[in-house]
C-alpha cells in the first residue's frame, strides 16, 4: 500500500516545534503594510548582491517513515557563492532596534538550518554557511550573523526536528484509521422522525456532490443530529477531513456538543472540540496576554506543545471545562490552547466569527492560500445575514482620532501630524452632514490613515510608556479594521457619513450585502449546510448568504400535528406608531391577560421594543394583575445569572400561573428551550419591523436600486423572521400543546401571509371579544384527550 505525504512548509514546521518564550499580545502581528515593506526591503536586498546571488529558490525533500512521507518544503530567501563556500541566506524584515539584537531568532534559523540541510544533502556538500539578514524596515540598517554548519551537524539537527513533528503526524493517523472504523456499522440514534430522513439525505448529496444546501427545517425535526450525522459520515467516507459546526450563540453549541456526544455512546471515535471565547476563558481578570502580569503567557511556548499532546492524545471532547483543567495543569493560556487543538481535531465547534471575521478567523485553517477538505455546518444561518454585515463593515470616528491625537502629542508629534490631516479630511466631511449622507467612497481618507498605521507600528515597537501602549492600542485596531475593510469595497458597499447616536461623527464602509465575502470563505471548504427553523424566504437568504446559483433548496415538514396547537391572529390590535397610545396598550394587555386566564401554565408576550413593552406592561399591571398570575419582565442589561434565573421561573409544575415580558429578537425569543409546560403559549406583538434608521433606509434604496423589494429587504425579512423565532418557543417537542397569538392586523395581509411557513396554514383570525371562546374551545380539546 503506497504511503501517504504529507507536506508542511519549511517555516510552519520550524514555527510549530521549535517555537518558545512568552505568550505577548502583538498589536501589529500580520500587519499588511509591514509585509509590503518587508517584500519590498527582500527584493531591494536581493537585487543588492549581484548576479551571482540565486533569490527565492524552491527547495523540498521528502522523508520516509513506515507509515508516511513526509514533504518538506519552501523557498529560500538567497543561496549565492562567497570564498568558494555555499552559502544560505535568510532574509528577515524588522521594526526593532538592530543594535540591541544580539543572536538571531531562534525559529529565524531553524529556517535557514533547514533550506541549508535540503542544499547540503541534494548536491552532496560536507558543509555550507548560513547567514541570517536582519533589516530595518524604515532605516534599511542591515545586521548579519553567519555560521558555517557541517553535514554530521545539521543532518542530526534535522532529524531530530522531523522526528519531533512525526509523532504527531503519526498518532494522527492511527486515530483517523481507528476513526473511520468505528463509522462502518454507525446507524442514525434515533427513530427517525417526520422529515428528519429527507434532510439526513439532502445534506449526504450536497457533500458528496461539494454543493451548498439551504434547509428550513421547523423546531422538532431535530435538526442539529440531522446535519451532524451525515456530515461525520462523509468524513468517514473520505469526502472531506474537518468539520465546522458553526452558531450564533452559546446554547447550540453545547446542543452541537451532545450531538457528538450521543453518538460516540453509539460507538463513534471523534475528536471535538468547542472554541470559547477569549474573555469567557482567561484565568485573569482581563484578558491580556502580558507575560509581566500573567502566569500562563510567561513561558506558554515553552509548555503549550506538551500540554496539547497529552490532552489531544487522552480524550475525545474538549470542552471549556476540559481545556480549563489542562491549562491550570501546565500553566498555559487556555483559549490558545484551545486553538492549537483545533488543528488536530476532527470537527471544531465554534462561533460564526472564527471562520468568517477578517479581524478573528483561525488562521491555521482560512489564511491566506490556505484551504482543506472543510465541512461548514451552519446553525441558525438566518443570524449570519447581519453578522456578516457586521464583520465585513467597519467605521473611524471623527471625535476619537481628536481624543488620541491631543494624547499622542507629548510623544510622537509625527503621529499627531498625520492624525491632524485625518481631523482636517473628517471635518471637511461633517461641514455637508446633518444626519446622513451616502458618499461615492472613502475617498484620500483610507489612505492618510495607512501613514498614520505605519507610525502607530513604529511607536508600539519600543513603546515610550506602557500608558502610550494602553492609550492607542484600541485606535489602533480601529484604524487597521477601517483599512482592512477598505480593500473590500465594491458594489456590495455603501459609503456614509453620519452623526451617531452618541453625538459623535462617522465614516462608515457599510456592507449592505455579506454574500460575497462569505462566500470568499466558504469557498475554501468543499460544502456547506445552512440550516434553521426560520430561513424564509430561502431565495432572500440564499442571496445574502451565498454568491453560487446552483445552491440546493429544501423545506422540511413539520413533525408537529397542527391541531395541538391554536395559531391565531389578532385582527383588531396593532403595533403600528401611529396606533400608539393607552388604547392600543389596555387592548395588547387584555389579549394576554385573556390568552393566560384560559389555563393554568407558563406563558410569554413577545415586544417589538422595550418602550412597548414597559408601556403595556404598566397598563398589565395596573388594570389586569390578580394574585394567581404572577408577571416578570426582562430588562436590558440582564446579567447571565439574572437571564438564568428568569428561565428558572418557567418550571414544569408552578403553583399559579406565569407571564414573561420580552422583547422579540432578544436572548428569550431564539434558542432557548422549554419543554413540556414549561411554556405553553406565546402573544407576538407585532411584525418585528427593525426601528427606522439611516442603515435600513440605506438598505431599503440599495435594494430599491437594484430592482428588489427594497422594504422586504430592509425590514419586512427581517421583522418576521423575529416573529418566527418568538413563536417558535411555544411547540418544542412532538408532545407539546400550546397557543400562539399574532397580535397585529397587518398578519391578515397578503405580504405576511405569503410568508407564513407550511404549517400555519391553519391560522385563525380572532377579535378581543372572541378570543377567549377560541382559546377556551382548544383546551378544552386537550383535557379531553
Amino acid at each position: 500500500m503506497e504511503k501517504p505525504v504529507i507536506r508542511i512548509s519549511v517555516r510552519n514546521l520550524v514555527e510549530f516545534i521549535l517555537r518558545n518564550g512568552d505568550l505577548e499580545s502583538g498589536g501589529t502581528a500580520g500587519d499588511k503594510e509591514a509585509m509590503l515593506k518587508g517584500s519590498r526591503l527582500h527584493r531591494k536586498i536581493q537585487k543588492q548582491m549581484g548576479s551571482h546571488y540565486q533569490a527565492e529558490v524552491s527547495l523540498k525533500k521528502d522523508t520516509e517513515y513506515e507509515d508516511l512521507i513526509l514533504r518538506v518544503e519552501g523557498r529560500a530567501d538567497g543561496i549565492f557563492t562567497q570564498n568558494e563556500k555555499i552559502c544560505i541566506d535568510e532574509i528577515k524584515g524588522v521594526y526593532k532596534n538592530l543594535e540591541l539584537l544580539a543572536e538571531p531568532v531562534l525559529v529565524h534559523r531553524a529556517q535557514a538550518l533547514c533550506y541549508a540541510w535540503i542544499y547540503l544533502d541534494d548536491h552532496g556538500l560536507e558543509e555550507i554557511d548560513v547567514q541570517m539578514t536582519y533589516a530595518h524596515l524604515d532605516t534599511e540598517m542591515i545586521k548579519r550573523f553567519r555560521e558555517t554548519m557541517t553535514r554530521e551537524e545539521l543532518e542530526s539537527w534535522y532529524q531530530r526536528l522531523l522526528d519531533s513533528y512525526h509523532k504527531w503526524l503519526s498518532y494522527q493517523m492511527k486515530w483517523r484509521e481507528e476513526r473511520n472504523r468505528s463509522m462502518e456499522k454507525l446507524e442514525f440514534p434515533f427513530t427517525y422522525r417526520k422529515g428528519q430522513k429527507e434532510m439526513v439525505a439532502g445534506i449526504y448529496h450536497a457533500i458528496s456532490r461539494k454543493e451548498q444546501i439551504f434547509i428550513q427545517a421547523p423546531t422538532g425535526v431535530g435538526k442539529t443530529m440531522s446535519a451532524v450525522f451525515p456530515a461525520v459520515r462523509s468524513i468517514g467516507e473520505g469526502k472531506a477531513e474537518t468539520l465546522f459546526y458553526l452558531t450564533a450563540r452559546t446554547i447550540t453549541r453545547t446542543v452541537a456538543q451532545d450531538a457528538f456526544e450521543i453518538l460516540r455512546k453509539n460507538g463513534l471515535l471523534f475528536k471535538t472540540v468547542t472554541i470559547t471565547a477569549k474573555e469567557k476563558l482567561c484565568f485573569c481578570e482581563k484578558p491580556e496576554c502580558n507575560p509581566e502580569t500573567c502566569p500562563y503567557a510567561k513561558g506558554h511556548y515553552d509548555r503549550i506543545n506538551d500540554a496539547v499532546y497529552e490532552l489531544w492524545t487522552n480524550e475525545q471532547s474538549f470542552d471549556r471545562e476540559t481545556i480549563l483543567r489542562q491549562a491550570e495543569k501546565w500553566q498555559v493560556c487556555p483559549f490558545e490552547m484551545s486553538l492549537e487543538l483545533s488543528v488536530w481535531m476532527d470537527a471544531v465547534i465554534c462561533d460564526y466569527n472564527y471562520v468568517f471575521d477578517p479581524n478573528v478567523y483561525l488562521k491555521r485553517f482560512f489564511g491566506e492560500n490556505i484551504s482543506g477538505k472543510y465541512l461548514f455546518l451552519i446553525d441558525e444561518a438566518h443570524n449570519l445575514v447581519e453578522r456578516g454585515r457586521e464583520m465585513y463593515s467597519a467605521s473611524i470616528c471623527l471625535e476619537d482620532t481628536i481624543q488620541i491625537r491631543k494624547f499622542i502629542k507629548p510623544y510622537s508629534q509625527k503621529l499627531w501630524k498625520k492624525l491632524g490631516k485625518v481631523v482636517s479630511q473628517l471635518k471637511e466631511l461633517q461641514n455637508g452632514c446633518d444626519s446622513w449622507k451616502v458618499q461615492e467612497n472613502a475617498g484620500v481618507l483610507p489612505i492618510s490613515l495607512l501613514s498614520v498605521q505605519g507610525e502607530m507600528d513604529q511607536l508600539l515597537e519600543e513603546p515610550p510608556t506602557q500608558e502610550v501602549t494602553d492609550g492607542i492600542l484600541d485606535f489602533y485596531f480601529t484604524v487597521r479594521d477601517f483599512l482592512n475593510i477598505s480593500e473590500l469595497v465594491d458594489e456590495n458597499y455603501v459609503v456614509y457619513t453620519a452623526v451617531g447616536e452618541d453625538g459623535g461623527f462617522y465614516m462608515k464602509l457599510f456592507c449592505v450585502n455579506p454574500a460575497g465575502n462569505l462566500q470568499k470563505c466558504l469557498d475554501k471548504g468543499i460544502s456547506t449546510v445552512f440550516f434553521s427553523a426560520t430561513l424564509l424566504p430561502l431565495k432572500y437568504y440564499s442571496r445574502m448568504l451565498s454568491t453560487r446559483k446552483e445552491n440546493f433548496g429544501m423545506y422540511v415538514e413539520s413533525p408537529f400535528e397542527q391541531k395541538n396547537r391554536c395559531l391565531l391572529i389578532c385582527r383588531d390590535v396593532s403595533s403600528r406608531y401611529t396606533r400608539r397610545g393607552y388604547e392600543e396598550y389596555r387592548k395588547i394587555a387584555e389579549y394576554i391577560a385573556r390568552m393566560s386566564w384560559q389555563k393554568k401554565g407558563n406563558y410569554m408576550a413577545f415586544f417589538p421594543s422595550y418602550k412597548l413593552m414597559d408601556d403595556v406592561w404598566q397598563v398589565y399591571q395596573e388594570e389586569f394583575s390578580s394574585g394567581w398570575v404572577r408577571c416578570i419582565c426582562q430588562h436590558a442589561s440582564m446579567t447571565e445569572r439574572e437571564r438564568e434565573e428568569f428561565l428558572e421561573e418557567f418550571t414544569e409544575e408552578s403553583a399559579d400561573t406565569l407571564v414573561g415580558f420580552c422583547v422579540m429578537g432578544g436572548i428569550f425569543s431564539e434558542g432557548i428551550d422549554l419543554i413540556g409546560n414549561r411554556l405553553i403559549g406565546a402573544a407576538v406583538i407585532g411584525t418585528g419591523l427593525p426601528q427606522v434608521s439611516c442603515e435600513r433606509e440605506i438598505l431599503k434604496e440599495y435594494y430599491d436600486a437594484k430592482g428588489e423589494q427594497g422594504f422586504d429587504y430592509a425590514y419586512r425579512y427581517p421583522g418576521m423572521n423575529k416573529v418566527l423565532q418568538a413563536a417558535g418557543r411555544v411547540i418544542r417537542t412532538r408532545k407539546d400543546r400550546g397557543t400562539i397569538l399574532l397580535m397585529d392586523e397587518r398578519f391578515t395581509g397578503r405580504d405576511y401571509r405569503m410568508l407564513f411557513p407550511r404549517e400555519w396554514n391553519d391560522a385563525a383570525v380572532c377579535i378581543l371579544e372572541n378570543v377567549e371562546q377560541q382559546l377556551g374551545a382548544f383546551w378544552k380539546r386537550e383535557e379531553k384527550k
